[in-house]
């Protein structure tokens, strides 16, 4: 475990920590990119409690916490996003000093890993964050209201044509094929539909 107690060694684990547990925040989901987050940080709090550190550099590295979050709460806040990263790279560049018993975090790595780092949660928190107010392509609720054509006969069930696909359909009356029929309800992914006309 002495290996851990490198600077360059406990740096890589807390930037890869600090970009698992961000990507965590931003796409929750299946559990293992935040265990990874876990373990990494896990890994980089041994290093940071054995080694010296820069308490500064820790509190700017947390704080970039903050705008990264109120980022993530509405589209066209990437200011936040630009704060945040820059936050992280500043507290993690500068979270490990050099001292007479310790070495510095070599710079040619820092500035690497920093600017994979960044990049990285640019494209991918802003794909995120554009992803997430993107009206969803099939609102049935779109369908009220629209004209379509029943293709088969509809009664209790059936199928009718509407804003170019195929949708399963009921109806209070009996409606023969090839009517046109008008969206006037739901119930769950069957629309109900009445006669046009």
């Amino acid at each position: 475990m002495e290996f851990l107690l490198d600077p360059n060694v406990a740096y890589l684990f807390l930037m890869g920590g600090v970009l698992l547990g961000m990507l965590a925040l931003a796409t929750p989901g299946t559990g293992l990119i935040e265990i990874g987050a876990l373990f990494c940080m896990a890994v980089a709090a041994y290093g940071i409690v054995n080694l010296t550190i820069n308490p500064w550099a820790l509190f700017v590295l947390a704080l970039s916490v903050v705008p990264f979050i109120y980022a993530l709460q509405k589209p066209k806040r990437e200011l936040f996003l630009v704060i945040s990263i820059g936050l992280l790279v500043v507290g993690s560049i500068f979270m490990f000093p050099r001292t007479d018993k310790q070495a510095a975090v070599n710079p040619i790595l820092a500035l690497l890993v920093s600017g994979f780092v960044a990049s990285f949660l640019w494209f991918a928190i802003r794909k995120s964050i554009d992803a997430a107010s993107i009206r969803p392509v099939h609102d049935l609720n779109g369908l009220m209201g629209q004209i379509g054509e029943a293709r088969t006969d509809i009664q209790n069930d059936g199928s009718v044509h509407v804003d170019g696909e195929l949708w399963s359909a009921r109806s209070d009356k009996s409606i023969p094929a090839g009517s046109l029929v008008k969206v006037i309800g739901r119930e769950g992914f069957v629309i109900v539909v009445e006669k046009e006309g």
